[in-house]
């Protein structure tokens, strides 16, 4: 479930948490039923949606009750489960069709992807993940990328960690610390690994990602100079193994990256 109260600094052992209140808590509590579908998740009950969120099963079935009368979900009568409505995606289409950088990169990203035979993406922090808004593929055969919408780890994937290396500290540590909080766990294992991170990226211009979130893609992540629009946005591409080394892939395709993030840094008028 996430996190809804403000954290305190990120290097200090225990979050000091302050009352909100403004915070609508059943609001926020409608939300993560949203968010409790996961990606490949077609369809899930109240027994799933309180597993996810923490919530109690008769909170649960008011506010899947609520969600399904406003569209937000569909009940599938037979199974006495719920799929994600069509108000979902009109809510998701406003947001995407405001991200002009969009059709901007697709062209630059598909020629890239073209190139280097894996998938270009371009992606948002979301709370503690990342979020693709966009990729082009070399193929439609390509499994590896999730589609638009779908969310990465932030402490272990080249995005998540490319985002780090440029976002601003408050913003950054506001939202390692929210990892503290959710993820103790991954939170004590990758955390320590941050400033060996930063200091690679600050000499490279790019993230690496090896073996750690997945061992059939090696990935690469550039974030842009500065926020389009309040918004830090991240370019990264995934390539398969394929049997070649780590090495070769990064001298390949890194620089490539890299380069496409400048020229699209120019297209936006932000070079």
């Amino acid at each position: 479930m996430t996190a809804r109260l403000p954290l305190s600094h990120a290097d200090e052992e225990t979050p000091v948490i302050e009352p909100d209140r403004q915070f609508a808590s059943t609001l926020a509590s409608g939300l993560d039923i949203l968010l409790a579908f996961r990606v490949g998740d077609t369809i899930l009950g109240n027994k799933d949606f309180a597993e996810r969120t923490g919530l109690s099963r008769p909170t649960v079935a008011r506010l899947t009750h609520t969600l399904t009368e406003l569209g937000y979900l569909r009940r599938d009568a037979v199974l006495g489960k719920y799929r994600l409505g069509a108000a979902v995606l009109s809510t998701n289409y406003s947001l995407l069709a405001g991200l002009h950088i969009r059709q901007i990169a697709k062209p630059l990203m598909k020629t890239l992807a073209d190139r280097i035979g894996g998938a270009v993406s371009i992606g948002l922090r979301d709370g503690t993940h990342m979020v693709y808004v966009e990729t082009a593929r070399s193929t439609e055969q390509i499994a590896f990328t999730p589609d638009i919408g779908a969310t990465l780890p932030m402490l272990t994937t080249s995005m998540g960690r490319a985002w780090l290396c440029r976002a601003g500290a408050r913003e950054r540590d506001e939202t390692l610390n929210r990892i503290k909080l959710m993820d103790p766990v991954a939170w004590r294992r990758h955390v320590p690994q941050l400033p060996a991170i930063r200091g690679a990226f600050e000499q490279r211009g790019y993230c690496a990602c090896r073996a750690e979130w997945r061992d059939d893609v090696y990935g690469f992540a550039v974030p842009l100079g500065r926020p389009l629009e309040g918004r830090l946005f991240v370019v990264n591409c995934g390539v398969p193994v394929d049997g070649m080394t780590f090495a070769a892939v990064e001298s390949a395709v890194a620089p490539q990256l890299v380069a496409l993030v400048q020229e699209l840094e120019t297209l936006l008028g932000m070079r």
